[in-house]
C-alpha cells in the first residue's frame, strides 16, 4: 500500500531545515518533523531533481508545489499513433460483458502498432479523472421519497415441501434525513408494489410532495423522462395521496441516489447479518429485517453525530404533509370494452352496464369486495365482486325492455309456462297440446320452456293450418321436440303434404319395384 503524502506544511519545514542548517542530517530533520528519515531523503531528492530550494519562489502556491514534486503520470500520444476515442470506450464499458481488455484487443486489431494494454488503461484513467465531475444537490426536507428494490433477495423455505423461493426487499428513503423503510415481499407484482409504497408512507407518518420510483413495468407502462405513462392503479394511488410521481430515467441510478444508498445500507447492515438464518415465511423474514433496520436507524452517523431517526424527527417529520383521513383501499384499474350483451369482463367474470353503453370503453376499478365501473370519469354502477369463473352478474335495470321480459319468463317457470301455453293456444289447440307435451316430457318444466318458445317462433313463419297439422302428427311420437317440428315443416315446405284424410303418396326412388314385378304381361 502506497504511503500517504506529507502535508505541504511539513514539506516546507523539511526544505527550510535542510537549507538553513546544512549540518543537520536527514535523521535529525526526521526527528524534528516526526517523520521517517527515508521520507526526508525522498523529498529532498525530488526537490533537487527539479531544482527547487529554500526559500521557495515567489507566488509558489501549495497546489503548484504539489504539482512540481508529484507530477501526474502521463504518456503523451506519439505522433504516429492516432488519439484514442475515449467517449466511445466509456460508452462501450457500460454494456454487459464489455471489459477494457476486450476493447484493447479490438483496438490492436485496427492499430497493430498502437498502445500497450497498460498505456491504454492509464490514458483512459487520466481522461476519466478529468471527465468525472459530480454535483451534490441539496435536498429539501419533506420534498421527496425515493423507492427501489434491492438486488439481494431473501431465501424463503416452505416448511411443508422444502421448496425454496425468493423474498424481494422493498426500500423507501427520505433524502434529507436518510431515513428509510424496508420490507420483504413475496414478489414484485402490482399489489405488493402499491402496498409497499402505502406502508412506507404510513411508517413515515406523512406524505412528501414527490415520489421517485424506478422504471419498473409494474408502476410505469411507458418510460419517458418528460411525460411518463403510469400504470392506472399507480396513478390512482398518486391521486389518493396527492403526490407527484417522477420516475427516474432508464439506467440512471443518479436520479435516485438516496434510494441506492439506502439499498446499500440495507444490503450491508440488514440482509448480510441475516444471511445464515433460515426463514419459513415472508412474514418471519419481514419481522427480522425490520428489527435489524431499526438498529441501523438508531445508530449515530459519524459525519453528523446524529442517528437517522433523530434527524428524521428533527427536520423531516414536521415537513411532511399529513396522511389522508381515510385509509387507502387498493383497487386494480383496467380499461375494458362493453360487449354487445352490455357486460364487461374482469377476472373471467362478467358484470353488466346499462345497455346504452354497449361497445363503449369502460374503466374497471376492482377492489377486494366490490367492482366499480366508470364511463368518462363518472361512476356507472357498483357490483359485488364475484369469484365465479364464466359467471354473469346482471342488474335488471341494465337490460332493454324486451330482454328483461324474456328474462322474467325464463326465470319464473310458473309464469313462464303459463305464458308459453297461452301463446301456443293462440296458434291452435293442437299446437298448445304439443307444447304441453314438450314440457311434460322434460324432467323440469323450465327445460321445456325454451322448446315451447321455439314452437311459437316457428308459428310466425308458417301458416296456422300447417302448424296445427304438423303438431297433431308429431304428438303421436315418443319424443316430441322443437327440432322434429322444424324438420317436418321444412320438408313440407319443399314438398307440400297431401290433403288431410288422404294417404301420403310413396316417394319415388330406385329401390321400389313397380306393378310389373308382381304381374305377368298376359294377366
Amino acid at each position: 500500500m502506497a504511503q500517504p503524502r506529507l502535508s505541504v506544511r511539513k514539506i516546507r519545514e523539511v526544505l527550510r531545515l535542510h537549507s538553513e542548517n546544512l549540518s543537520l542530517s536527514a535523521r535529525a530533520i526526521a526527528r524534528a518533523c516526526r517523520i521517517s528519515p527515508t521520507t526526508v531523503r525522498e523529498y529532498l531528492d525530488r526537490a533537487k531533481a527539479i531544482g527547487l530550494s529554500w526559500p521557495l519562489p515567489a507566488g509558489c502556491s501549495e497546489e503548484e508545489l504539489h504539482r512540481r514534486l508529484f507530477p501526474e503520470p502521463h504518456t503523451p500520444p506519439s505522433a504516429d499513433r492516432p488519439p484514442l476515442d475515449f467517449p466511445y470506450i466509456h460508452q462501450e464499458l457500460t454494456k454487459p460483458g464489455v471489459t477494457r481488455l476486450l476493447l484493447w484487443q479490438e483496438y490492436r486489431q485496427c492499430q497493430p502498432d498502437g498502445y500497450s494494454y497498460s498505456q491504454f488503461c492509464e490514458l483512459y484513467r487520466v481522461w476519466l479523472a478529468g471527465e468525472k465531475i459530480f454535483m451534490r444537490i441539496p435536498r429539501q426536507a419533506g420534498e421527496e421519497m425515493e423507492v427501489d428494490y434491492a438486488g439481494t433477495t431473501v431465501k424463503i423455505v416452505d416448511p411443508q415441501t422444502g421448496e425454496i423461493t425468493k423474498g424481494y426487499v422493498f426500500v423507501a428513503a427520505l433524502p434529507a434525513s436518510e431515513f428509510f423503510y424496508v420490507e420483504v415481499q413475496p414478489d414484485c407484482t402490482l399489489p405488493h408494489w402499491i402496498g409497499g409504497n402505502v406502508r412506507a408512507l404510513q411508517f413515515f407518518g406523512g406524505v412528501p410532495r414527490i415520489l421517485i420510483p424506478d422504471n419498473l413495468k409494474t408502476g410505469v407502462k411507458r418510460s419517458n423522462f418528460y411525460e411518463p405513462d403510469l400504470n392506472p392503479t399507480f396513478q390512482y394511488f398518486a391521486e389518493w395521496f396527492q403526490i407527484a410521481v417522477l420516475p427516474a430515467r432508464v439506467r440512471k441510478p443518479q436520479d435516485k441516489p438516496h434510494a441506492e444508498s439506502a439499498v446499500q445500507q440495507v444490503t450491508r447492515w440488514v440482509l448480510a447479518p441475516l444471511r445464515n438464518r433460515t426463514f419459513f415465511s415472508v412474514e418471519e423474514a419481514n419481522r427480522a429485517a425490520q428489527a435489524k433496520a431499526e438498529e441501523v436507524l438508531d445508530k449515530k452517523m459519524k459525519h453528523l453525530g446524529k442517528s437517522r431517526r433523530e434527524l428524521f424527527e428533527e427536520i423531516e417529520r414536521p415537513a411532511l404533509r399529513p396522511l389522508p383521513e381515510r385509509p387507502f383501499v387498493y383497487v386494480e384499474i383496467k380499461l375494458a370494452k362493453a360487449h354487445l350483451d352490455y357486460h364487461v369482463e374482469y377476472d373471467h367474470h362478467y358484470y353488466s352496464v346499462p345497455h346504452t353503453l354497449r361497445g363503449k370503453p369502460i374503466e374497471v376499478r376492482a377492489g377486494e369486495h366490490v367492482i366499480q365501473l366508470f364511463f368518462r370519469q363518472g361512476l356507472v354502477v357498483t357490483h359485488v365482486r364475484s369469484r365465479v369463473r364464466g359467471g354473469y352478474t346482471t342488474l335488471p335495470e341494465h337490460m332493454p325492455p324486451k330482454h328483461r321480459f324474456v328474462r322474467d319468463v325464463l326465470r319464473n317457470h310458473r309464469g313462464g309456462t303459463a305464458w308459453v301455453l297461452a301463446q301456443a293456444q293462440q296458434v291452435g289447440p293442437r299446437t298448445a297440446e304439443y307444447v304441453q307435451l314438450l314440457m311434460d316430457d322434460r324432467e323440469y318444466p323450465e327445460q321445456g320452456i325454451r322448446g315451447g318458445l321455439g314452437v311459437i317462433a316457428l308459428a310466425r313463419k308458417h301458416p296456422r293450418e300447417t302448424m296445427e297439422r304438423a303438431c297433431a302428427l308429431l304428438a303421436k311420437t315418443d319424443r316430441p321436440s322443437c327440432q322434429a317440428l322444424r324438420t317436418l315443416l321444412e320438408r313440407w315446405k319443399r314438398t307440400p303434404p297431401p290433403a288431410e284424410g288422404c294417404p301420403a303418396p310413396l316417394p319415388e326412388h330406385a329401390n321400389l319395384r313397380g306393378q310389373s314385378s308382381f304381374f305377368s304381361k298376359g294377366e
